[in-house]
């Protein structure tokens, strides 16, 4: 058998060897949510817009119609 070597890591190693985050990185992050946010609430407001526009509409179609029983 081919011998290979077994690196050990010692539970005190093994917890500094996590990267740290940046704050750079999480300005980043912070960043990308907020203007994600902005666009979801964007597209709400123009959807409700939009909707009460045509529900008007079709109320006032309605009654433009004469009744019909």
């Amino acid at each position: 058998m081919s011998e290979k070597k077994i690196k050990i890591v010692k539970r005190a190693e093994r917890g500094n060897r996590k990267p740290k985050k940046s704050k750079a990185n999480r300005k980043l992050a912070s960043d990308m949510v907020t203007t994600v946010t902005n666009w979801v609430q964007e597209f709400q407001q123009r959807q409700r817009a939009e909707t009460a526009k045509a529900v008007e509409s079709l109320i006032r179609s309605r009654r433009q119609q004469p009744n019909e029983a």
